[in-house]
């Protein structure tokens, strides 16, 4: 299809948004699994950015993310939170998250982290996470869980908290 030049001024004239995609994975004992990004402070999930300019898909960019950050191809769960998050000095965020499952021992042992973007993981329990992933992110982990814990729909968020 070809675009006129009005209709390209049309759509570089429209709002901008961020998209990030990230895999919630558990242990057998409820534990989350984080990792420790060497380029800001604090720590994160496995994910990142969806690469939307090359037409990947929110789902493709958390596996494609979690595959490059961790080494683990595995096919994700459901979507289990929305979230719009504002930021100061950049556009609004839609960050996903899916349901990566429960990781086994050997799942665990597997892991090999992309030594270019992280330092190391850990796995953290309900009760430390917003401690260790403060803000939005914090919350948005804490209705995911919610979610799987009462078997309920995605959660739609804004900064973390859920839409009324």
């Amino acid at each position: 299809m070809t675009t006129t030049p009005d209709y390209a001024a049309y759509i570089a004239s429209l709002p901008r948004v961020l998209a990030g995609a990230a895999a919630l994975f558990r242990d057998a004992e409820g534990r989350v699994l984080l990792v420790e990004p060497n380029y800001r402070e604090g720590w994160a999930l496995p994910g990142g950015t969806v690469e939307s300019d090359d037409g990947e898909t929110p789902r493709q960019g958390a596996r494609r993310e979690t595959l490059e950050e961790i080494g683990l191809d595995r096919e994700l769960g459901r979507l289990l939170a929305v979230d719009w998050v504002h930021g100061a000095g950049r556009p609004p965020l839609v960050a996903y998250l899916y349901d990566g499952g429960v990781l086994t021992g050997a799942d665990l042992k597997a892991i090999r982290l992309q030594e270019e973007e992280l330092l190391s993981w850990r796995l953290v329990g309900r009760e430390e996470l917003t401690a260790h992933l403060p803000g939005a992110l914090g919350l948005r982990v804490l209705a995911a869980l919610d979610v799987l814990t009462a078997g309920s729909g995605t959660a739609e968020l804004e900064n973390g908290h859920r839409v009324a």
